[in-house]
């Protein structure tokens, strides 16, 4: 019988109680999937699979400049050399990174099938194509190396990765991210771009900033699929402990449409939703309320129908005849996922364990981490250049004793003896004597030794200047703040989510009358408690199971927009360059001043409610509503927002040529519409009242036509056009010389345009009001608008200014508004201002006073009137 080895004997094996290895060995599991699967890095805000996948792009070279490769191709390098789990775990990461509608600020482009917010899976890899995306590629990779970021071995020690990478912006807050550990979770939300920046250059200035504050510059989420939160407290709670449920939910607006085929076409009200919460499948959520309206639980509604396209969401539920639409929509918000809790968990990475952060521990934590990276960079960037200055002396020693070095040179018998005897007569280092040695014959050319010198000049200056920042703390800082403004002017762009606030009083008040009055109805409280406890439950305990059953459905029905909406005073401006400013009216004049200082100023200031509607017309003859509301504020918008970026994205090239915000009665008023061409139009301003997110087509536009003038015309009121070659028609406005028409006819024409020949002006106006000429050399006057005979629409007009020489022209016609400023801004890029009492009253013969001086070659481009 063979004799059996003792281990417990020669001491190999240790005697452990069965429960303390469990313990030990699932905290290590836990640990390991915390670390390496699960959660975010609070510097990069990335998990490991997709610090990977960037990686192993910027290797490829996926740089935005270059084509896109197959995703199968990035996939296979990433399961390869840095993330040996599942392919498809790899792809699902990639294809999140590309969706616009799960990141807020996608740090892949994709080009095929990534899916699409109704859950529809991604083609396969093999069909999809991926590169880097350009705020990805810059704000995260285009600093990456190792004397920026440290670098661990892969999972068979054969490559080195990134253990983070070098982020420029706080990804975790920007994009968000959401994670399920052993344990414990993450669920962020994302931010807006813009906003953050502000946040953080906020920090760096004030460090003790207060938190009201930091909150008023970041407001709140902003989700990429955009929605509006209706409650800001859980966004304070979330921001001040690092957890929080978010109310948010979708838009949606009542419209009129049409019903129904030849003669018994009808109009029906119909609840048009155009955006939904973040991370609603809409397929599902319509699926949903079509399975709610054969249950009988959602009465009321017709018709339910999906008219998505490229240009944007848009879900018609079509509603019965008499159904009352505010308490279809009140049931959608509380039956359905059109409105949703999205609770925040702010749990991210610090030194590799897990911490629950609050808002500005988040943004610390990535100041900490930019700071830490900007001193790596710039002392290894240092060193580099000190030794290639060192390099750059002893090349131009060497040129300088040139005949001494060829010398040592011939007389030498090999390169060591060369090398010593340059060292001993030439004073120099053993690594100066190895460049003059390795240096090939065209360095001494006077060509090449001017390089050495302009090399030596540059590196001097670099290194002194990279020898402040390091050793001055507040010279860095301003060069993260630096950064941090140049990204934000290259990728911020418009808030998305609405934040709606309220009295939280009134609020409840409100909430607490909805549930009283369905209360009060037996088949409300019958669909809202369950059969068998409907008829048993005492008062108290049947109110007890109705708020457990709210909270683990769907969150407590808030009012309807509104409702909800707080309606106050507000001011908007608007800029030369077409940006609009929205802020308080005790913050304008401020604001005005500050704008003028710049190369743009407000040409036209409004005071209005943020309930109310804007009205933008394009240069394509379309017109859009923009509420107040989604304007975003002034603070920390210094330049204002673009119009055109409040429009749909499909109209975003084109000119905005007009904005009003119409009264609530526009009956009396009328809309003049003048194209390049010359045609005019008038259109009854009511025709731009109730405009859906589509928006209307207020004219009819030849393809080779634009429109370019859009006036607010009031009853008696007279037309007055002009044009460069310096005549004017004035006309009346009514039904004789403009009849109004319809949305879809093209208009008359005004005048005939001669060869050469635009329109520079069209104004509204009384008969004893005085008009501004302006010409393109700097001429101008001032004229009494009776001097101008009444036309007829079509006829000839009257020269109303002579020009000193033959490529002189008018350039503006406007009103010439009593106690006003002109701004003239010329084609050098200045603008010239003067108060309109200085330019002369003249007569319609004569050019008018030289009111600008200009230089040679420059022109006024245009002129805006500022009304005091």
């Amino acid at each position: 019988m063979a004799k059996q080895l003792n281990l417990l004997a020669t001491g190999q094996v240790i005697p452990t109680a069965l429960h303390a290895e469990m313990q030990r060995s699932y905290l290590e599991y836990a640990m390991s999937v915390i670390v390496g699967r699960a959660l975010p890095d609070v510097r990069d805000g990335l998990k490991p699979v997709h610090r990977r996948i960037l990686y192993a792009m910027h290797e490829l070279g996926l740089t935005p400049d270059r084509p896109y490769r197959k995703c199968a191709r990035v996939v296979g390098d990433v399961l390869g050399k840095y993330h040996p789990h599942g392919d498809q775990a790899v792809y699902d990461a990639l294809v999140r990174l590309v969706q616009d509608f799960s990141s807020r600020y996608p740090l892949l482009a994709g080009h095929g099938n990534f899916g699409s917010v109704d859950n529809d899976p991604p083609a396969a890899m093999r069909y999809t194509e991926t590169r880097l995306s350009s705020v990805g590629n810059e704000a995260l990779l285009s600093e990456i190396g190792e004397a920026t970021v440290d670098f661990s071995s892969n999972f068979d020690s054969s490559q080195q990765e990134p253990v983070v990478l070098p982020a420029q912006l706080p990804v975790l807050l920007l994009n968000g991210c959401s994670g399920i550990a052993v344990g414990m979770a993450t669920n962020i939300p994302p931010h807006n771009l813009g906003e953050v920046v502000d946040g953080l250059i906020a920090l760096i200035d004030h460090p003790n900033l207060s938190d009201e504050k930091l909150w008023e510059l970041i407001p709140g989420p902003d989700f990429p699929t955009g929605g509006e939160i209706v409650d800001v407290g859980g966004i304070r709670e979330a921001y001040s402990i690092g957890r929080g449920s978010i109310p948010v939910r979708g838009i949606a607006q009542l419209e009129e449409i049409a019903a129904g085929r030849g003669r018994r076409q009808h109009r029906r009200t119909a609840i048009v939703v155009t955006e939904l919460p973040y991370q609603v499948n809409k397929a599902g959520w319509i699926e949903k309320v079509a399975e709610l309206v054969n249950q009988g639980r959602l009465e009321g509604i017709a018709d339910l129908r999906d008219e998505s396209d490229r240009s944007g969401m848009r879900v018609v539920i079509e509603l019965k005849r008499d159904t009352n639409a505010h308490h279809v929509l009140k049931q959608l918000y509380q039956q359905t996922a059109l409105q949703t809790t999205f609770g925040a968990i702010m749990l991210a990475l610090v030194d590799r364990q897990p911490r629950q952060l609050n808002l500005r521990q988040l943004l610390e934590e990535f100041l900490q981490f930019r700071e830490q990276t900007l001193t790596r960079q710039y002392t290894y960037e240092l060193e580099q250049h000190e030794g290639r200055l060192h390099l750059v002396d002893g090349l131009i020693i060497c040129l300088e004793a040139l005949d001494r070095v060829i010398d040592i040179l011939r007389s030498a018998p090999d390169g060591t003896t060369a090398k010593t005897s340059l060292q001993n007569q030439l004073n120099i280092s053993e690594a100066q004597a190895d460049a003059i040695l390795s240096m090939p014959m065209r360095r001494l050319t006077g060509l090449e030794r001017q390089k050495l010198q302009t090399e030596f000049a540059e590196l001097t200056a670099r290194i002194e200047q990279l020898r402040r920042l390091l050793s001055d703390r507040n010279e860095l800082l301003k060069t993260l703040k630096k950064d941090l403004r140049s990204l934000k002017r290259k990728y911020a762009d418009p808030r998305r989510t609405k934040i709606i606030t309220k009295d939280l009083k009134a609020k409840e008040q409100e909430v607490s009358r909805q549930a009283s009055s369905a209360k009060s109805k037996k088949s409300k409280v019958k669909n809202q408690t369950s059969p068998d406890k409907s008829s048993t439950s005492e008062p108290g305990n049947q109110e007890k199971g109705n708020r457990r059953k709210k909270k683990d459905s769907n969150p407590p029905t808030l009012p309807l927009p509104e409702l909800v909406v707080e309606e106050e005073e507000t001011v908007l401006e608007f800029t030369h360059h077409g940006c609009v400013l929205r802020q308080r009216p005790t913050t304008t004049s401020k604001s005005t001043q500050s704008m003028k200082k710049g190369n743009d100023f407000v040409v036209e200031t409004l005071t209005t409610i943020t309930q109310a509607e804007l009205v933008v017309i394009t240069s394509a003859g379309k017109a859009y509503p923009v509420k107040v509301r989604d304007i975003p504020p002034a603070a920390g918008l210094q330049a204002g927002t673009p119009l055109v970026k409040l429009l749909p994205e499909v109209v975003q090239s084109e000119t905005v040529v007009a904005y009003y915000i119409l009264p609530e009665q526009p009956d009396t008023l009328s809309l003049i519409l003048l194209t390049q061409q010359g045609r005019i139009k008038r259109l009854p301003a009511s025709e731009l009242t109730n405009l859906t997110a589509r928006g209307t087509t207020p004219i009819k536009l030849k393809d080779d036509d634009q429109l370019q003038y859009v006036c607010l015309a009031q009853p008696g009121e007279q037309l007055a056009l002009a044009t460069s070659n310096g005549r004017i028609l004035r006309f009346e406005i009514n039904d004789a010389q403009l009849p109004l028409m319809g949305r879809s006819a093209q208009g008359n024409q005004a005048l005939r345009l001669q060869r050469r020949e635009r329109l520079v002006g069209c104004v509204t106006l009384s008969a004893k009001e005085n008009l501004l000429l302006v010409s393109e050399q700097g001429y101008g006057k001032r004229v009494p608008v009776g001097l101008f005979r009444l036309v007829n629409r079509g006829e000839l007009g009257t020269q109303a200014l002579q020009f000193k020489t033959a490529t002189d022209s008018l350039v503006a016609m406007t009103k010439a508004l009593p106690k006003s400023e002109v701004m003239l801004v010329t084609s050098a890029e200045r603008t010239v201002s003067l108060q309109m009492e200085s330019v002369k009253i003249w007569g319609k013969d004569g050019t008018g006073d030289r009111i600008a001086k200009l230089k040679a070659e420059e022109k006024i481009l245009s002129v805006s009137v500022l009304s005091s």
